[in-house]
């Protein structure tokens, strides 16, 4: 015969797993009061921290407080992910970060945290496509025949990125795998000097940032072959996506925001929803237009499995040609 039901422990049972499930004041009154950072692991000026204080700006609005932007350079953004990836998981520290956070661990020897078990996925903030510039004298004038180049060519093309591991080298990299060429990469410490190379004919191609490579392909100085994402660009529509030539080719830069894991769910839940909100937002629109980026605004769920996809992608490339960070 079975045991008579203690209706007073199943009632006390269910109470437990209520509470547990309800929020707790501080999280749901989260951020009132509170101080909220947000950590760029990169310098000021460039795209990753425009976006971030764009964001910060956004939110602090939305929340009738200051978001501080604080800038944690270094190692590739790997002291500024490490940072935000050991801090309290109480909402008050959060990270906008690239593609570094997918590259990183396989770049380099050895990093302090785990981009999946130590940072909470909340949203994306914004995707911004690349551009297949040429200089302006090479007998190309679309991918298909740039291919052919190439392939006609082995070893004496030279291509240019902002660094080793960065999306634009990892464009050229990806570029070589899918159409079996073999470029000469040549690094530079960012992209600047690596476009005036290039319209000063020093070397052959870059998958550049489009807000800057844009400009120089408009006056005439290079010539633009393409886009690296799936889609043509709202801000540069004539130029087809490279993934029309070769199939598979699909390269962003892409800013998402993340939390320290364990972080509570409701927090990640608010962020993840006044972000999507402030995206929405007609002036950041315009602001964001004018980066050339496209607004995210993805789920939490979405993002981590973007983060996943890009930790596959990037990773089997990096081992595969051996890539080592600087």
């Amino acid at each position: 015969m079975p045991a008579p039901i203690d209706r007073r422990a199943l009632l006390a049972g269910a109470g437990a797993t209520l509470l547990a499930a309800r929020p707790s004041s501080a999280q749901q009154n989260w951020p009132q009061g509170r101080q909220v950072k947000l950590v760029v692991p990169f310098t000021a000026g460039g795209a990753t921290d425009v976006l971030g204080r764009l964001i910060a700006d956004k939110l602090g609005q939305s929340w009738g407080s200051t978001v501080i932007v604080e800038n944690r350079p270094g190692a590739g953004s790997n002291i500024g992910i490490e940072a935000v990836a050991k801090s309290e998981p109480n909402g008050d520290t959060l990270l906008i970060a690239s593609v570094g956070l997918a590259t990183n661990r396989y770049l380099y020897a050895k990093v302090n945290y785990d981009p999946v078990k130590d940072l909470a996925p909340i949203t994306m903030v914004a995707l911004v496509p690349n551009l297949l510039v040429v200089r302006d004298d090479l007998p190309v004038k679309n991918v298909a025949e740039l291919v052919a180049y190439a392939k006609a060519n082995p070893g004496k093309l030279t291509f240019a990125s902002s660094g080793v591991g960065t999306s634009l080298h990892l464009a050229g990299e990806l570029f070589q795998k899918l159409t079996g060429t073999k470029m000469v990469h040549v690094p530079y410490r960012g992209s600047a000097q690596a476009i005036q190379d290039l319209t000063g004919g020093r070397v052959d191609l870059i998958f550049d940032n489009i807000t800057s490579a844009l400009p120089h392909a408009k006056a005439g100085t290079i010539r633009a072959l393409g886009v690296t994402t799936l889609k043509r660009a709202p801000t540069a529509p004539d130029y087809p996506p490279i993934a029309e030539t070769i199939p598979g080719f699909d390269v962003s830069s892409w800013f998402a925001l993340f939390a320290p894991a364990k972080t509570p769910q409701p927090i990640v839940e608010k962020i993840y929803q006044d972000t999507k909100a402030g995206l929405a937002d007609p002036s950041l629109r315009s602001k964001m237009d004018a980066l050339a980026a496209e607004p995210g605004g993805w789920t939490p769920e979405e993002l981590g499995r973007f983060r996943q996809s890009e930790l596959k992608k990037w990773g089997d490339l990096i081992q595969e040609a051996g890539i080592k960070a600087e």
